[in-house]
């Protein structure tokens, strides 16, 4: 009978231990794992169109994630999308002229807002906007295009 205990209690063990990790990775695919926002400066930028970008999607420059996305409102004037984002305080040296792109990664199409810093000796400060924006790419709005210049080559 003492074998029987030992199993159940070692089986119950692998048990919650799967669990947790089914957790832990459905915090890492949903980008959850950090609630925390971090020190550092809230910039904004305005797209056409933010796509599939989600609060917490991340902040990269040269593939290196600085920082997240806070929000995302909309702007009833110009109609356009504007992001505010968290820039970690190690990455103060971003130029004024840095230029913000949508793109999308992995299998799953996370959409994340790449920089490109330029050239400018004056840094990005808090309360500053990306002034040069390019917006996500439509899938749907390029396969249009592209019958639509198939039907008109015929």
């Amino acid at each position: 009978m003492q074998h029987s205990k030992t199993l159940d209690i070692l089986v119950g063990l692998f048990v919650a231990s799967g669990i947790g990790a089914l957790f832990f990775l459905g915090m890492q695919v949903s980008n959850l794992s950090s609630f925390v926002v971090p020190d550092g400066y809230t910039v904004s930028a305005r797209f056409e169109n933010s796509g599939g970008l989600k609060v917490r999607s991340p902040v990269s420059v040269a593939g290196v994630r600085i920082g997240r996305i806070t929000a995302i409102n909309s702007d009833n004037e110009s109609y356009e999308s504007v992001v505010e984002m968290n820039i970690g305080k190690l990455y103060n040296t971003l130029p004024d002229d840095t230029t913000a792109s949508i793109y999308t990664s992995g299998l799953l199409g996370e959409q994340y807002i790449a920089l490109e810093p330029g050239g400018s000796e004056d840094y990005l400060l808090e309360g500053d906007e990306i002034d040069i924006t390019q917006s996500a790419l439509v899938l749907e709005e390029i396969i249009g295009q592209f019958l639509f210049n198939n039907n008109e080559d015929e």
